[in-house]
């Protein structure tokens, strides 16, 4: 028996990356899968965008799992939209079970570099879409009689990102977020949880992504080795963050709560 056999599991920014590794592993668990995805260009990020081919390869993989997928576009920032897609997997799967709120951008950038869009961006999804995604979801878990929400915070919500005022910002809001939401949904028997992240290899590299790290770094180089792992493997697959929140989402973690975990190598003990 899978660890979440007969479960159903929500995911936002589930067309690749770490969401895609998510649905995959948590699908292989035996859980079905509601989805969501901009699957449209982002906002100011240096790296390639998601698309409507790499949502429909998610769920393919998905049901090659022998689970069912029910992924849709929508937007992290539209409230409403969320809402209609998870009741809409609700309806179709009989309920909810696991949250991972993982939908997120990143763009890097000097402090003086730093415009008041750039900010508005990243909080609006980083923050705010996470709050929508709690918000669309946690009414279901409390009928379910209990569940797991895990938010995909990063390094940058335990220690800082050097060169990324906004994204460290808004990560460490995610930290706080876990907490608070643990604190109050704990009466309903919900768990609320935070995954940290390092550098993670997903298509958040692609485009000219590295290019504009090397070049904020540049800008004061004594920062730049503050990601450094203590181990020997410079990044994360998206599997290794995977089976952490599947660890998340199961009964094996059922008296864990308002938890911080990292993935990063011990950079943020570095």
């Amino acid at each position: 028996m899978a660890r979440l056999d007969n479960k159903v599991a929500f995911i936002t920014g589930v067309a690749r990356g770490q969401g895609r590794a998510h649905a995959v592993r948590l699908a292989r668990e035996g859980a079905d899968i509601v989805g969501i995805d901009l699957a449209a260009t982002l906002p100011g990020v240096p790296y390639d965008s998601a698309t409507m081919a790499d949502l429909a390869e998610t769920a393919a993989l998905v049901e090659a799992e022998g689970r069912k997928a029910f992924l849709e576009q929508a937007d992290v920032r539209d409230l409403d939209a969320l809402k209609r897609v998870v009741d809409g997997g609700v309806e179709r799967f009989g309920g909810l079970d696991v949250v991972v709120a993982n939908a997120g951008i990143c763009i890097p950038a000097t402090w003086d570099e730093s415009t008041p869009e750039m900010f508005k961006d990243t909080m609006d999804i980083n923050v705010t879409g996470v709050w929508n995604t709690v918000m669309a979801t946690a009414p279901h878990l409390v009928t379910r009689g209990g569940g797991s929400i895990v938010m995909i915070s990063s390094l940058a919500g335990m220690k800082m990102q050097p060169f990324m005022v906004h994204y460290t910002t808004s990560k460490h809001a995610v930290t706080g977020m876990a907490r608070a939401f643990a604190a109050e949904l704990g009466q309903h028997s919900i768990r609320v949880n935070s995954v940290h992240p390092g550098a993670v290899g997903t298509p958040m590299g692609s485009g000219t992504m590295v290019d504009r790290i090397t070049e904020t770094a540049a800008s004061y180089p004594r920062l730049a080795p503050m990601g450094t792992p203590m181990l020997q493997q410079w990044l994360a697959e998206p599997e290794e963050v995977a089976a952490v929140v599947a660890f998340l989402a199961s009964d094996e973690s059922k008296f864990m709560t308002a938890e911080h975990l990292s993935i990063d190598g011990g950079a943020h003990a570095f």
